[in-house]
């Protein structure tokens, strides 16, 4: 059964036809947006509704298993109504919901709808939004972490058909002690680092936040990996109980890099690891972890330490800089992690010279670059011993 929240309530005196959920980590805001839309098709007979985000990954991980869930625990859920090819649910009087991505363009400017929620919308752009606000004939729903300003607040925030709420994890009652634990810990970290100010300010109070001093900004998405890809090798953190152990793979494709998110999972045993590495494939692996390393290469897996040594962290990101890189679409925690990776700076606002931010997956690609593209390459004042 759900349990009632006020980020609930919250949301249900939404009225306007733009109806703006803003909010930080864990405030419920997509699993507070879904059962009203389930109960908006239920109650009203062939209602048209799309639930929309930036891919298919990030939908499956995301707003469709939310809303699956949903319909289980609120007993609903009846297998032969669920089309898994298109990924539509149909009700009895007509009614359905549709899940699609934003980068799917014939969709955007398809069918008309009634009801419109574009799930984590500061990851679309603006003409994307409006190809589907446009055919739209009811209301819509946005919601969002405020990183940083994007267009709801320039487009959107003073016009007259927009309403907004913000929601913070106390809006959340149904959440567990432990991750309000979690949560709060990053207020006492604020006062550490530049990354812990804005994490605090956009995931803990659903403030906007800033994104200055990205560290990388060479970077794009793409759907597929094209046929004529070249698979170079890859990339491998390792983690276990807190951090997830983390592989990427590389290719070259004419003048770019491809950057794919092969794993990114916690409790992986070196077993599982070697499982997932084909046998011709060459890895990097960070080489503080020997031990790790000499049981994956008795799997018969070709893996090699990178070689690391003062300001390797550093001279890795000048190496990645210099690229021009494509990331697939389902790479979605190594995106999550490129859009919070930044300059940290000290209490005084100066930069550090150090990054800050969530790195397992950007760790594993920096450790295959600097094992290639680093080796070719003069090292200058980097110091390899």
């Amino acid at each position: 059964m759900l349990q009632k929240t006020t980020a609930q309530s919250k949301i249900a005196r939404l009225k306007k036809r733009v109806r703006i959920v803003r909010g930080g980590t864990s405030s419920s805001k997509t699993f507070s947006i879904i059962p009203m839309l389930i109960t908006y098709a239920v109650q009203n007979k062939g209602m048209e509704i799309s639930i929309v985000a930036e891919s298919i990954p990030h939908l499956r991980r995301g707003a469709i298993r939310d809303f699956l869930k949903i319909m289980d625990m609120v007993g609903m859920y009846k297998d032969d109504n669920w089309n898994k090819s298109s990924l539509t649910y149909t009700y009895s009087n007509g009614s359905f919901i549709e899940f699609f991505s934003a980068d799917q363009p014939d969709k955007l400017r398809g069918a008309r709808r009634d009801v419109l929620f574009v799930n984590e919308c500061n990851n679309i752009d603006w003409e994307s939004y409006y190809q589907m606000a446009i055919r739209t004939r009811k209301f819509i729903y946005l919601d969002y972490n405020p990183v940083a300003e994007f267009w709801v607040d320039t487009e959107l925030m003073d016009d007259k058909d927009s309403d907004m709420v913000v929601l913070t994890y106390k809006d959340n009652e149904a959440l567990d002690a432990s991750i309000v634990k979690e949560i709060e810990k990053a207020k006492q970290k604020a006062e550490t680092s530049d990354y812990w100010r804005n994490w605090w300010r956009v995931y803990g109070l659903g403030e906007i936040g800033s994104l200055e001093g990205l560290v990388f900004s060479n970077w794009k998405t793409i759907d597929n990996i094209p046929s004529e890809a070249r698979l170079l090798g890859y990339g491998l953190d390792f983690g276990y109980s807190v951090d997830p152990t983390a592989i990427v793979a590389v290719y070259q494709y004419n003048e770019q890099r491809i950057v794919d998110e092969i794993c990114y999972r916690n409790g992986m045993l070196n077993s599982d690891i070697a499982k997932i590495i084909p046998e011709e494939v060459m890895v990097y692996a960070d080489s503080a972890e020997p031990k790790s390393i000499d049981d994956i290469r008795r799997y018969g897996k070709r893996i090699k330490g990178v070689t690391k040594g003062k300001d390797s962290i550093n001279y890795g990101i000048q190496i990645m800089q210099g690229q021009e890189y494509l990331i697939t679409n389902r790479s979605t925690n190594l995106i999550k992690e490129l859009r919070g990776y930044i300059w940290d700076k000290d209490k005084r606002g100066n930069l550090t010279g150090a990054p800050s931010g969530v790195d397992h997956a950007i760790d594993a690609w920096r450790y295959f670059e600097m094992e290639t593209l680093g080796m070719k390459r003069n090292f200058g004042s980097y110091d390899v011993r």
